[in-house]
């Protein structure tokens, strides 16, 4: 007979094994940096954090949506108990400091509960938002110090280090190895972005680089960066397939690939040339399950939300049919009528995918608080009555 723990994760792998297999995805984000979803504030009893994880489960449910992007490691650190990485900062204060209790564990049990499929949500290169805290003796930035990068104010893990992918490979092998998480979703920070502190193609792996070169390598910086994200991409993708055949591995890119993609969007910066990214040849070599670009804009603007989300779902870009779940904002309801995102609802469902169909909130913020009346948009956007038409 099975015990009470064991027949707990049985349960959810079950149902993570269900929402895998369905063919309409509707999730939203819960952001645990800087504390934008949960737990609400860093130091909270372990009861009153365990409470917050119920109440964003329940009211994902209520909202007709069937998956959460749980962010389990924002800084090279964990929201689960973990041999290779501290206690994030995020939930007590103190990086490394135990909570009390195990985050991850306790959405697992919640989602059972509500039919919800719990995703492991990992950043896989900023070790830091904020060099100047106290970090914990078993953090990246101590145990993979020559690979470790000042970027502004922040630190970041080189790409271009072996090492670097070794541990965030590992990392994703322990997660799926202890909890039963339906996938593993990467966010959009691969490269730093550009600012005003990091101006536009700058970041300091000119060592890393030369080394490289000096091995006989023969790819300009450009494309040796984007190479190595390449390698981590087609990496995890192998672990992921190997620890659990039927978990999800799937990346939420930035909404625009690259300048001239499609030709009637206005860019200002992109996936490839800024971020040194190039999510279409993951679906094109099968290295994702998924994709969930970004798709943070109005639509029929200078980034029109419909005409991103058909470029994306184009078979000219998505010979295979991978599925296209878009990201869609409602951060931006301050100025935008919740109208907006209904439309954007609609338009998921219009523009026919060649794989299945969804879409990923960002993020459970707003729909916490019900701004605007969102939650009701959002149910109604993924009520079975109008995704059963696909």
């Amino acid at each position: 007979m099975l015990s009470r723990s064991a027949a707990a994760v049985l349960a959810s792998w079950l149902l993570s094994l269900s929402n895998t297999q369905a063919t309409d995805f509707r999730a939203a984000w819960v952001a645990s940096v800087y504390n934008l979803n949960f737990p609400s504030r860093p130091g909270l009893p372990a009861d009153e954090q365990e409470r917050q994880i119920a109440g964003i489960v329940e009211t994902a449910k209520k909202a007709g949506l069937n998956a959460l992007m749980v962010q389990v490691r924002p800084e090279g650190d964990a929201l689960y108990r973990s041999e290779l990485e501290p206690w994030s900062r995020f939930l007590t204060g103190v990086q490394g400091e135990a909570p009390g209790y195990d985050p991850l564990q306790v959405f697992l049990r919640e989602g059972s509960r509500h039919g919800v499929a719990i995703h492991a949500w990992i950043n896989p290169y900023r070790a830091a938002t904020n060099s100047s805290l106290p970090r914990a003796s078993t953090h990246e930035a101590y145990t993979l110090s020559s690979a470790v990068r000042h970027v502004g104010s922040s630190l970041w893990l080189d790409p271009g280090d072996p090492a670097v992918r070794k541990h965030v490979t590992a990392v994703v092998k322990d997660l799926l190895d202890h909890y039963a998480v339906a996938g593993v979703i990467l966010d959009d920070y691969f490269y730093p972005y550009p600012s005003r502190g990091n101006p536009r193609g700058y970041f300091p792996d000119s060592n890393t680089y030369a080394r490289y070169r000096s091995e006989g390598g023969g790819l300009s910086l450009d494309d040796w960066r984007r190479h190595n994200v390449d390698l981590l991409i087609s990496e995890l993708h192998e672990t992921v397939k190997a620890t659990r055949p039927n978990a999800l591995f799937g990346v939420s890119p930035f909404g625009i690939y690259t300048r001239g993609e499609p030709a009637s969007v206005h860019a200002e910066l992109d996936q490839y040339r800024d971020l040194y990214a190039d999510p279409v040849k993951w679906i094109r070599e099968g290295w994702v399950n998924y994709l969930s670009p970004q798709l943070y804009w109005r639509d029929a603007g200078p980034q029109s939300y419909s005409t991103l989300l058909a470029w994306w779902r184009s078979s000219a870009v998505n010979p295979q049919g991978v599925p296209i779940y878009p990201s869609i904002t409602l951060d931006k309801l301050a100025s935008w009528p919740s109208s907006e995102i209904e439309r954007q609802l609609t338009l998921e469902r219009t523009i026919k995918p060649r794989g299945d169909g969804g879409f990923i909130i960002w993020n459970m913020g707003p729909l916490m608080s019900n701004r605007k009346g969102i939650a009701g948009v959002i149910e109604k956007g993924a009520g079975n009555d109008l995704a059963g038409g696909r």
